[in-house]
């Protein structure tokens, strides 16, 4: 069966190489990745094909916690992503493993991250597959908005002050 994929589109007035950076290392996934209300730490990062991203999110904000007890799940849930491309400052591809949600069988998520330095900046284009259900695809795209937002944050404060 064919999923549906869901597109993502932000550009970011940065250097590819920071957007890179805060996608590909540990200081810099720590820095954005994950909803608000949710802190990450990462455990494990071999960026290859093959390789993996081993992380931890956990619930730390009073709403987001309330969450994750009414929906039966931990406040802290042990991620696992598997890298199937890996092309510096361009491409990175990988399989995000769902395994977190109550009554739902575990499976696959391909994601793939394009990066196209433009006079503007770096054009980034995220496209990854639909979630199960309508509504958990609608909580991906939620998250997923927020967490590019918290990126777009973390690079704006890299920029020196005359390029605000």
């Amino acid at each position: 069966m064919t999923r549906k994929r869901v597109m993502l589109e932000r550009l970011f007035a940065a250097d590819a190489r920071d957007v890179w950076d805060l996608w590909t290392t540990k200081d810099g996934i720590e820095s954005w990745w994950g909803p608000a209300g949710f802190k990450v730490t990462v455990r494990k990062l071999e960026l290859r094909p093959g390789g993996t991203l081993l992380y931890e999110m956990t619930a730390i904000d009073p709403p987001q916690v309330a969450f994750m007890k009414r929906a039966g799940m931990p406040l802290t849930q042990k991620c696992r992503i598997t890298f199937t491309e890996v092309v510096p400052r361009r491409r990175l591809r990988y399989i995000h493993l769902v395994d977190f949600v109550p009554g739902v069988d575990a499976y696959d998520v391909d994601t793939l991250v394009e990066l196209e330095k433009t006079p503007a900046g770096v054009r980034m284009v995220m496209t990854f597959d639909a979630m199960h259900s309508d509504e958990w695809t609608k909580r991906a795209v939620m998250g997923w908005e927020n967490e590019l937002g918290k990126l777009a944050a973390v690079l704006d404060a890299r920029l020196p002050s005359r390029q605000r």
